[in-house]
């Protein structure tokens, strides 16, 4: 499945919004572009349909040499985050095309991409939700280890999935299905429900979901389908009587 829409940000941090009948919403702000068309691939010279996003102003000094290159060749200022997107517009689009917060629009539903705060390495206890040995009673100093890892015998191996100690978070988190609850197209903003992966000033990619989101029609808790309402039902009843 391909994308119809997609951009790239930086997390400012989390609020929280009144809707209209005041119900608290709390909410992500992103900085969402404004990006630039760096590189655009075809089916005749790739093989594949997409384009290459630029975000973020840079001096040139601080880029490679390579990059420079590629970014002098596309006639595009410095940029500091390049991200490649299979978008279903791509072929309409040109090198040096903008993209700006306005993609999107109130209400769309999108994934958004991240890298997760980093923890460290951490015990069993903290990155697991593993529980502690009796505190009392001569449980020695083994409170917050991981415990059995496994038989003795047969088999004398450790299967994989057994939680233990290690590296926690610092990894690429996608948080699916999320509502954009306001765009400001002036400030290249946009007000996100919920939460979404990284610190503040964290680089996110925000794209159309892959959900497939059915639009619920009728009553809701009446379900269509006699058999489920069943109980009610004078001949089910007659019946079990």
């Amino acid at each position: 499945m391909q994308m119809q829409k997609a951009i790239i940000g930086k997390k400012v941090g989390m609020t929280q919004i009144f809707d209209e009948s005041g119900k608290v919403i709390p909410v992500t702000v992103v900085e969402a572009g404004p990006c630039v068309v760096t590189q655009k691939k075809t089916v005749e010279t790739d093989g594949y349909t997409a384009v290459q996003l630029g975000f973020g102003d840079v001096k040139e000094s601080k880029l490679t040499k390579p990059e420079a290159g590629h970014l002098k060749k596309a006639g595009v200022a410095p940029k500091k985050h390049l991200k490649e997107f299979k978008l279903d517009s791509a072929a309409d689009m040109n090198v040096g095309d903008e993209i700006k917060a306005d993609t999107f629009a109130a209400g769309d539903k999108i994934d958004v991409t991240g890298i997760s705060k980093g923890h460290g390495f951490q015990g069993v206890v903290k990155r697991h939700g593993a529980g502690r040995t009796p505190m009392t009673h001569g449980g020695g100093p083994v409170h917050r280890h991981a415990g059995s890892m496994g038989a003795s015998s047969h088999q004398s191996r450790i299967f994989p999935g057994k939680i233990g100690a290690g590296q926690m978070g610092l990894e690429q988190v996608t948080i699916e299905n999320l509502d954009v609850v306001k765009v400001d197209a002036e400030l290249n903003m946009l007000v996100i429900r919920g939460a979404v992966p990284g610190p503040k000033g964290g680089l996110v990619y925000i794209r159309n979901t892959v959900k497939n989101n059915k639009v619920k029609s009728g009553e809701a808790g009446i379900s269509k389908n006699p058999q489920k309402a069943s109980g009610r039902n004078p001949q089910k009843a007659s019946a079990r009587g």
